[in-house]
């Protein structure tokens, strides 16, 4: 059975733009950059031929890794989910209960987590934690830097998709 992967509209769209660049405008200018490299003469010595094709050789594989997580994305969208419990897509306001700190995280997965931008995947220590959870419920989540507790102070759904 194929592990689906689930992704919002956003991230959908982002890593089908990624893909595109590559094949249409990375790929092009790698191979292009690999013939003129050739035609400096001995490859043996030439840093920038070898430089390419290890360029080309990390393209090829982000293309495949891409194409990947693109056919077996649940694609989500984050502005149509139910708010009464914790689910992938809503954004989810904290109480951290040992600083008394407010912060809010959007559910996402993996490939479009950005704590920077506010959102964290539903596979780390604290979203697989809030999965399910509804307004006043305690979360204990273990992280690689101890255990953190908190309380669910709000359930929203995003306004992008």
């Amino acid at each position: 059975m194929v592990e689906r992967i689930p992704m919002s509209k956003t991230g959908y769209q982002r890593l089908k733009e990624e893909l595109e660049r590559l094949e249409r405008k990375d790929r092009r200018e790698v191979v292009q950059a690999i013939e003129t490299a050739r035609g400096h003469g001995d490859l043996k010595e030439n840093a920038e031929y070898h430089a390419a094709k290890e360029r080309q050789g990390h393209i090829e594989g982000r293309i495949l890794e891409l194409k990947d997580k693109l056919s077996r994305a649940e694609v989500i969208d984050c502005t149509k989910v139910r708010c009464d419990r914790a689910v992938f897509g809503t954004i989810v306001s904290l109480l951290d209960l040992d600083t008394n700190e407010e912060i809010s995280y959007q559910l996402l997965g993996p490939e479009e987590a950005d704590v920077k931008k506010g959102s964290i995947s539903v596979l780390s220590p604290l979203g697989s934690c809030l999965i399910g959870k509804e307004v006043g419920d305690d979360v204990l989540a273990r992280t690689p830097g101890g255990n953190r507790e908190f309380e669910v102070t709000g359930i929203s759904a995003a306004e992008i998709a």
